[in-house]
């Protein structure tokens, strides 16, 4: 590290708050048992530093890496970076003893507040970050050997290269929502960046008829390597906005990837994204990895399973038939408007469809608004749910974690994505893959408001185990899922990844 920030944040750590931070970190590795004490001293320990997005779902996915690094070798060692705020809301989750957390101070937004200001939290996170990092690494009793970080996290990989400690560039989503970005100038190049969804409202008339005669949302963009057709619509939502901050922290982030040692691909694997994969392969300079899907599981590569639980929704999920159950999940960070999800409860009522839905703060109101066929829960394991034999369906807002859940489990999908990368993760369940149907038409707009008379029709066709079309849909699903167990047994593609990963950065140590 450069004098001149040495000298800047020991002026800094004069604040008791910020010394508390670091000295907490300490704290935390002397109370370690003494076992893990020995392990650490051994020259033979090689040390990751993983430093997740803070963002939920992202420090989930780091975290279900770091737990399948410590499944697969005893010898790694896992300092897991967060701010004190995320390490107050997880500070207390179970993990491996080779796995400890470290705390940088509260530089960025609270968790509580970012979404009334995301574009201060972006530029906190790329601007406030980087300094009390490194000023961490200086804390640490053992030098790290590698740095696995937040591909948007783009600044670890220059502290890396400044400090000659390799880094790998983690990338929780898909990688065809990867390569929409590595080939991002294809757009522009066939005009649909920037994008004008409503385009030239052309009107015809004919015996005195006024026709719209067409939108450019519904253009496919069918030009980006491998990456299937996709609506210019399901595309993130920055290619048509006037606020391109996002887009420009993504491109960004991406052009720092060649300067990493590693890229690795931990949310898919390559028997679900093949010509995606393959295409990145061929053009990047670093070894890519895909360890996906992401989800827990331990060193013999099992899919976890139901365990006997004193949830009152897992008795409730015991007593219905099976594949009789819609699970509805919208995810922990965006949320649909008020109107739709009164859409939802209505049409859920009026279905007749057994259901248990996820609702977070809003499981109160709508216990009365959805009627007595199912649940209303305020929070759930998803993956066992999902995993349970009474369960025929999932409405998913398709955030990225939650479609790889599904695929493991083997469900079959109602989309109704609402930002960022989940129109082009509805787009391969529907299209690509062919395991579920949108709950929005396809000539809808994103933002179309889905009526209680729509939802309660498409949820009565879909949860009918003698709807053909279901039948097919389901016979895929387990296709997928069984790709899926595939992919993470012995031999396979994951799991080969894994090995081969490890045994490359230990011969680089």
């Amino acid at each position: 590290m450069k004098t001149e920030k040495k000298g800047k944040w020991k002026h800094v750590l004069q604040s008791p708050p910020l010394r508390r931070c670091f000295h907490n970190y300490i704290a935390l590795t002397k109370n370690s048992d003494m076992d893990s004490s020995r392990e650490q001293q051994r020259t033979s320990v090689y040390h990751v530093v993983a430093v997740p997005h803070p963002s939920r779902s992202h420090i989930n996915s780091l975290m279900n890496f770091c737990k399948l690094l410590a499944s697969q070798e005893r010898d790694i060692l896992v300092t897991f970076v967060l701010t004190q705020e995320w390490l107050g809301l997880i500070g207390s989750d179970s993990k491996p003893d080779s796995i400890r957390f470290a705390a940088i101070p509260n530089v960025i937004p609270s968790e509580h507040v970012r979404v009334a200001d995301m574009d201060a939290f972006l530029d906190a996170v790329r601007t406030k970050m980087e300094e009390p990092f490194e000023l961490l690494l200086d804390q640490l009793e053992q030098t790290p050997s590698l740095i696995v970080a937040d591909t948007v996290l783009h600044w670890t990989v220059a502290v890396g290269n400044r400090r000659n400690i390799p880094s790998a560039s983690f990338w929780p989503m898909s990688a065809s929502f990867f390569s929409l970005f590595q080939h991002f100038r294809l757009l522009s190049q066939n005009e649909h960046f920037p994008a004008n969804l409503l385009g030239e409202c052309l009107l015809a008339t004919y015996d005195n008829h006024f026709t719209l005669l067409t939108e450019k949302g519904n253009e496919r963009v069918d030009y980006i390597p491998g990456v299937s057709p996709t609506r210019l619509a399901d595309l993130p939502q920055f290619v048509y906005e006037s606020n391109q901050k996002i887009l420009g922290l993504l491109l960004n982030s991406l052009s720092w990837v060649p300067k990493a040692q590693y890229m690795l691909f931990p949310a898919t694997f390559h028997e679900l994204e093949t010509l995606t994969i393959d295409v990145l392969r061929s053009e990047l300079s670093l070894p890519i990895y895909t360890m996906g899907p992401p989800i827990p599981y331990s060193k013999e590569n099992d899919l976890p399973t139901p365990v006997p639980s004193d949830d009152s929704y897992f008795q409730w999920l015991d007593s219905q038939p099976c594949s009789s159950v819609l699970y509805i999940g919208m995810g922990s960070f965006l949320s649909f408007s008020s109107a739709q999800i009164d859409e939802i409860a209505a049409g859920l009522r009026n279905s007749g469809v057994r259901f248990i839905w996820a609702a977070r703060g809003e499981s109160r109101r709508l216990k009365e608004a959805c009627g007595d066929m199912g649940l209303v829960v305020p929070w759930c394991d998803q993956l066992r749910v999902l995993r349970h034999s009474s369960i025929g369906g999932f409405l998913s807002h398709c955030g990225w974690n939650s479609v790889m859940e599904g695929v493991s489990a083997g469900v079959i999908f109602l989309t109704l994505p609402i930002l960022y990368d989940q129109g082009m993760n509805s787009n391969q369940i529907v299209e690509e893959w062919k395991v579920g149907w949108r709950v929005r038409k396809i000539e809808d707009k994103i933002d179309h408001l889905v009526t209680r008379e729509e939802i309660a029709g498409l949820m009565k066709k879909f949860m009918d185990l003698e709807d053909d079309e279901g039948k097919e849909m389901r016979r895929r699903a387990r296709e997928l899922k069984q790709l899926c167990h595939d992919a993470i047994a012995e031999g396979g593609s994951s799991h080969t990844n894994i090995k081969a990963f490890i045994r490359y950065i230990f011969h680089r140590a």
